[in-house]
């Protein structure tokens, strides 16, 4: 049960009593502030007999100053360099190290989900959904330490066989636009929206290698004798792969700062950052505690220097505010985006992402690297240790995959979605979760998205935390004296109590995304062109989304229950368009509800999206056929 500001959480033994009847929670002799914040859906059984549930507990965040390990070790303030020459290759094996719950830190990224039994997170992150088919999963669900944790996540996955397509891939994108209208909250489906009401973090992606992580065996940077040969629920403990980490390159939109504790880095801008990771299970053990998801992150930066430290254990919240050094990219632009290994300080490589926005020639760079204070966590002990995180593999074949990922995928592109609900008014104060902020935070929307759905209580929504009014400034998130620009939006962010729009009635389930390239009362869609790797287009994609993941009627009993679009009071799911207009060496995507007509093709809609392979894969993922690339083919 979510701990609410004031008030105790209740012991494990007495979360069950509650599950079918939120009054009864209270009859048993709770405290009575938790009436409604009972859960009343996903249930699985527990060693000690109780059950577990999907509540997500407080997210509270604080100021941490902590000297960076890595800064002291490398006698650096967040800086990186290059060497002569890179290294060669080799296997990286688990590091070790000694840690114990006394010497973790109260709060950090060791588990980006926010269910550390001894830290808190300082920002509820835009985690990498786990897949339902491994340990500490039941019911084709992931458990984080009994809180169920689920995505939205549609996908492009690209494959190529070529030498190198694992490793070194260019992206060209440009930048959704937001109608000049504000944003309305008047009709569903009909209403003006905005890019940051559909996706907080529209994101690229490429596997890490880390021994540390998942199946926690050592691993050998850019080679695919790392993929796992044995894919679903019938699969030996040693057929997993090498140790893998979950790369996204994010991209924020404007209009909701300060990011620490919201989406946005200002109200005009579009920023990124480079995230990486990580998972502490292995096939035959659940994952640590303490440290189930640990995270790295730092923003992309004009000088290439992080704006905090940015491993698990040594995050404060200078980690995730913006500075004057952050690549701030204008709607409309086109950005060209580097995925590669480089050679980093001491003789080694590590990976890094280099974003060149050709409309206004600047450029951004961040690399994963021990001298910029990135690091690998022990699963056993939690302990951090500097750490060159590098591609995982050498191709983007099919099989080669973040095995404990629920997306099937290395190199891909995806619009995180499900995290946005347009509100006329908030009720049911409660505490800034940013130390100092004093503008005022709430958990209830009240209008007419929130009207069309189911009352919350009857649903797997424990709240719609965290919210904010339009206009709020947030004086004092990041000390004495210093504020945001006002937020043009009032709205939650269903990220508090539960990681998302449980019950699917927020913007992204109605007919509001993109409809063309230029926007209307709706956005302009991102014009995504087909990645390149050494010059050439990949030859294939393929669609997936995890949607079914975040359905409470999902389950390997009623498969019936699985649906895209999820059953929601918009009954809408955004979609992929392709452009192939192969004699002009045009193809690229757009995403949202963009018709297929003339060289647009939308892949029958949602069908795109395939069928569930939950039999298969033991969870519930939708996975459509494999597309050949026209424009590769020509080439």
């Amino acid at each position: 049960m979510p701990a609410r500001r004031g008030v105790p959480e209740p012991s494990e033994h007495t979360r069950s009593d509650c599950i079918q009847n939120s009054r009864k929670w209270v009859a048993c002799g709770n405290p009575a502030e938790y009436e409604g914040f009972c859960p009343i859906t996903y249930r699985y059984p527990t060693t000690t007999g109780s059950e577990g549930t999907n509540v997500h507990r407080s997210r509270s965040r604080v100021l941490l100053g902590i000297t960076s390990a890595a800064a002291l070790l490398f006698g650096v303030a967040w800086t990186s360099g290059l060497p002569a020459q890179a290294a060669t290759p080799t296997a990286v094996s688990a590091s070790s190290g000694s840690s114990s719950s006394s010497t973790i830190p109260k709060v950090g990224e060791d588990d980006c989900n926010g269910f550390s039994k001894v830290q808190k997170e300082i920002r509820p992150s835009l985690c990498t959904d786990i897949s339902g088919a491994i340990k500490g999963a039941w019911g084709g669900k992931f458990y984080d330490n009994k809180h169920y944790i689920g995505h939205d996540e549609p996908d492009a996955t690209f494959l190529s066989n070529a030498p190198g397509s694992g490793n070194n891939v260019n992206f060209t994108e440009t930048l959704g636009r937001d109608p000049h209208a504000p944003a309305t909250d008047v009709k569903p489906g009909h209403d003006i929206s905005h890019w940051v009401e559909l996706s907080p973090a529209p994101w690229l992606s490429m596997a890490m290698c880390d021994p540390n992580s998942f199946p926690g065996t050592p691993c050998t940077p850019e080679s695919d004798s790392n993929a796992p040969t044995c894919f679903g629920v019938n699969c030996g403990a040693t057929t997993q792969g090498g140790g893998s980490a979950f790369m996204e390159m994010q991209l924020y939109p404007p209009g909701q700062p300060p990011f620490v504790n919201s989406t946005s880095c200002d109200d005009t801008h579009w920023c990124a950052a480079l995230t990486v990771d990580s998972f502490t299970g292995t096939p035959t053990t659940n994952p640590n505690p303490m440290c189930e998801e640990p995270a790295n992150f730092a923003f992309i930066q004009r000088n290439g220097v992080p704006t905090g430290p940015p491993g698990p254990e040594t995050s404060d919240i200078s980690t995730f505010v913006n500075n004057g050094e952050t690549l701030l990219m204008n709607p409309g632009d086109t950005i060209k985006i580097h995925m590669s290994d480089a050679p980093a300080p001491g003789g080694t490589d590590a990976f890094e992402v280099v974003i060149n926005d050709l409309t206004t020639h600047q450029t951004g760079f961040m690399q994963a690297s021990a001298a910029n204070g990135f690091m690998t966590t022990e699963a056993a002990n939690c302990a951090s240790t500097p750490f060159n995180f590098q591609p995982e593999y050498n191709t983007a074949a099919k099989d080669n995959i973040i095995p404990w990922a629920a997306l099937q995928t290395n190199i891909s592109t995806e619009f995180e979605t499900g995290h946005w609900e347009a509100c006329t008014s908030l009720s049911d104060p409660i505490a800034n979760e940013v130390p100092g902020d004093t503008g005022g935070a709430y958990n209830q929307c009240n209008g007419p998205y929130e009207n069309a759905g189911p009352p919350d209580s009857t649903t797997g929504e424990l709240g719609d935390a965290v919210c904010y009014y339009k206009g709020d400034t947030h004086p004092g998130f990041n000390g004495p004296g210093t504020s945001t620009e006002p937020d043009l939006y009032t709205s939650c962010q269903d990220n508090e109590f539960q990681n998302g729009d449980l019950d699917f009635d927020g913007s992204p389930y109605w007919t509001e995304w993109p409809t063309s390239l230029r926007p209307n009362i709706y956005p302009g869609s991102f014009l995504d062109q087909f990645p390149t790797t050494n010059g050439r287009q990949y030859s294939q994609f393929f669609f997936q989304t995890d949607i079914a993941l975040s359905e409470s009627t999902c389950t390997a009993s009623t498969l019936s229950g699985c649906t895209v679009p999820p059953q929601g009071p918009g009954g809408f799911y955004p979609y992929w368009t392709t452009l192939q207009a192969a004699g002009l060496g045009v193809c690229a995507l757009e995403f949202g509800n963009v018709r297929g007509l003339g060289p647009l093709n939308s892949y029958g809609k949602d069908a795109q999206y395939g069928t569930n392979q939950f039999p298969t894969l033991g969870y519930p993922e939708f996975i459509g056929p494999v597309h050949n690339n026209a424009c590769a083919r020509s080439q």
